[in-house]
Order: C-alpha cells, then sequence, then structure tokens
C-alpha cells in the first residue's frame, strides 16, 4: 500500500510556489498505472483544467526516443558504437576543430556514433550558425534532417571528438544518421521502430490540427520580470522547417504516450503489451557509465542538477548514494519546459512529469529532484 499524499501535496503547490500553470504526473510499477494527479490549467484564461488529454512539447526529453532508435539499429547489425559517423554523413570525415590561438586545424580523432550519443563528439548547440541560414534560404522548408545536420559540420569543432562532454547538437545529428542508416525519414522510422509498436498515437514532430489544439500552452520565464510570457508553438514562427525533425527536442508528447516508452524500458526493453523494444542487455548498456573523469567534470559544471548522476548512451543515470535516498541505477532526461521521463529497471517503475515553461532554472534545481524523492519517499511508506 503506497501512500502518495506527500507528493499531492506536493504538485498541488507548485502553481503557487513556483508559478508553473500547469502540471501532471503519472507513474508506472509492473505495466500498471499506480499514480496519476494533476494540478493547474493549460490555457492563460484558466478555461479549463489540466486533462490527460492535453500534448506538451518536450523539448531534450525527445533525446530518449532518438537513443531508443539508435540502439534497436544497433541490435538489428545496421549499426555500431563506434561507427564513424561519416559512413552515414560523408561530410563529417573533414572536421576541424578550434585551436588556442583562434584557428581551425584538421581533427586528429574521428567522430563516432558514441560520441554522439554521450555528447562528446564536439558539436555546440548553435542552431543560427551562417551555414544553417544558407541550406534554409536554399531549400526553404524543404530544408530535412540531414540536410541540417551536414551544414553542422561546417566550422570548427569546440574539442577532439571522445576528449570532453558538451551539451550540444549531436543528438540532432544522431537522428541525420538514423534517418540513412534506416532508409527512412527520422520520424517515420520512429513510428515504426516505437510509437506503433507500443501504442503511441500522440508523439510526433509534426502534430495535427486536432492535437495542435491540446498542446499545452508555452511559457517563458521572463528575467527582468519574474512574470510567465506565452510564446506559442515551439516550432511556428521559430525559423525551423517543416522538414526538419529534431532528435534533439523537436517532439511534442503526452503523459500518456511517453510513459508508455518508459515503461517498456522500465521493463529491460518489453513494452506492456508484450512486444520488446529492447533487449535486457542494451537496456543495460543504454544506462551504462560513458564518461571519463574528464568528461564527467565537464557534465557537472553544465548541469548542477546532475549532481549524483554519471551520464550513459544519452540519459543520466543515478549513482551516488550519498545523494539521495533513491535507490541506484535509475535513468532518463529532461526537457527545456519541463516535461521529464524518469526510469528505474531495479523496480520495473517509470514516472512522467509535465509542465510546459521555458526558462524556469528552479524546475531542474529543486521540483524534479523533489518530486524524484518523494515518489520513492511515498512508495517506502
Amino acid at each position: 500500500m503506497y501512500h502518495f499524499e506527500p507528493l499531492t501535496a506536493f504538485i498541488d503547490s507548485i502553481e503557487a510556489n513556483f508559478g508553473t500553470p500547469a502540471s501532471d504526473m503519472l507513474i508506472m510499477k509492473d505495466g500498471q498505472e499506480i499514480y496519476r494527479h494533476s494540478a493547474g490549467h493549460p490555457d492563460p484564461e484558466k478555461k479549463r483544467e489540466v486533462s490527460d488529454r492535453d500534448l506538451y512539447w518536450i523539448y531534450s526529453a525527445s533525446k530518449i526516443s532518438t537513443c531508443t532508435a539508435a540502439l534497436t539499429l544497433i541490435e538489428k547489425g545496421k549499426l555500431a558504437l563506434d561507427d564513424p559517423v561519416s559512413k552515414f554523413l560523408p561530410k563529417y570525415a573533414h572536421l576541424t576543430v578550434k585551436q588556442e590561438d583562434g584557428t581551425a586545424a584538421p581533427a586528429k580523432n574521428v567522430m563516432t556514433i558514441r560520441h554522439l550519443m554521450t555528447m562528446c563528439g564536439g558539436l555546440d548547440y548553435n542552431q543560427k550558425r551562417g551555414s544553417v541560414k544558407e541550406v534554409i534560404a536554399e531549400k526553404g522548408e524543404e530544408a530535412g534532417t540531414v540536410d541540417i545536420a551536414n551544414a553542422f559540420a561546417d566550422g570548427p569543432l569546440e574539442f577532439e571528438p571522445g576528449t570532453h562532454y558538451l551539451y550540444s547538437l549531436c543528438h540532432d545529428v544522431l537522428g541525420a544518421v538514423i534517418e540513412v542508416c534506416s532508409g527512412m525519414k527520422f520520424g517515420e522510422y520512429l513510428k515504426e521502430a516505437i510509437y506503433d509498436p507500443l501504442g503511441m498515437t500522440d508523439t510526433t514532430f509534426h502534430p495535427t490540427e486536432e492535437q495542435k489544439a491540446r498542446v499545452s500552452t508555452l511559457y517563458r520565464v521572463n528575467n527582468e520580470t519574474g512574470a510567465l510570457d506565452p510564446v506559442g508553438s515551439m516550432r511556428e514562427g521559430n525559423g525551423i522547417p517543416k522538414a526538419y525533425e529534431s532528435g534533439g527536442g523537436g517532439l511534442v508528447s503526452s503523459v500518456n504516450d511517453y510513459i508508455k516508452l518508459g515503461a517498456a524500458l522500465a521493463n529491460y526493453g518489453k513494452a506492456w503489451n508484450g512486444y520488446r523494444l529492447l533487449k535486457p542487455e542494451t537496456v543495460e548498456l543504454y544506462r551504462s557509465c560513458q564518461l571519463g573523469p574528464v568528461q564527467q567534470a565537464d557534465m557537472l559544471k553544465i548541469f548542477e542538477q546532475n549532481k549524483g548522476y554519471t551520464y550513459g548512451l544519452g540519459v543520466r543515470r543515478f549513482i551516488d548514494p550519498t545523494d539521495s535516498t533513491c535507490p541506484l541505477g535509475h535513468f532518463g532526461w529532461d526537457g527545456a519546459a519541463g516535461f521529464y521521463l524518469m526510469i528505474d529497471p531495479t523496480n520495473n517503475l517509470s514516472y512522467v512529469y509535465a509542465q510546459d515553461v521555458l526558462n524556469s532554472g528552479i524546475t531542474f534545481h529543486l521540483v524534479h529532484r523533489q518530486l524524484r524523492d518523494l515518489v520513492y519517499l511515498c512508495m517506502r511508506e
């Protein structure tokens, strides 16, 4: 018997204490829903309460889909962690690296799929570089995933591939690799390999008009006033071509949908409906530590909220028993607007927390960690 009253009280307090207009959380264990609670309103007019049909821009939580898709191709023998990226994207055969004197020199290390998955490729997060603008100017809305990823290869890397960790466009490039490797559009491969078999009908790069009507209002915290400013759609009006499918952050989804991916991974790759998404050993590989001491230090400089975690193949993994009483080994990732998927294969447990507020640092430093700790506290009582 679980006692989730403290968790419910915390979720109910999020709007008053942190300004988040809408929050939704779902926990599954052993393939069964054991907790669901939401609070607030997904529209500025507060005419309706949060619904289980609401959709959210999940931003970097998209990376879990992208890395899972890459692992399915590895299981099929079509992709290997140490394959050169240039095997699929030939432009990556001639990379350059920034030098201390401000010049660029040919890269000494070959960028690999492992480097992409672990954010050790040397790329940055500049999506508006000149080469990208040139591709969009040439192809307009038809500039696709591979087109944009190829543009990232122009200009020098921040460091030699594999030598450091930098959160970057690596998973966008991984999406392009998946497209080439699978012979399908990236989004179509996600649908065929993950979403359709798991019964995920609301996770997509391209929401329909009906789905757009269900998307929770996206806000941004104003740095000057602290107020929440509605910012509209993540894609429309932001210069993102319609054909571009961002593996690093382009998906819209729902709590009900994305938990199906989490539940399958928490069950060592086997979905609630019997579908085998990944082998158990692949799930272990997924969450295995991939960083050396230098890269680990790099990650913690960027993400202070990742104290107690290391990084696997695109996900953080909890490794420090002194940082929390929650169990070791759980993994997952979140998104810029606060969406968060946590996966715990040891206990066959997963949860999704959803909100849509950008630039809310307190979400990552406090809210997510408090939710995590409360989940396990309430399940122990």
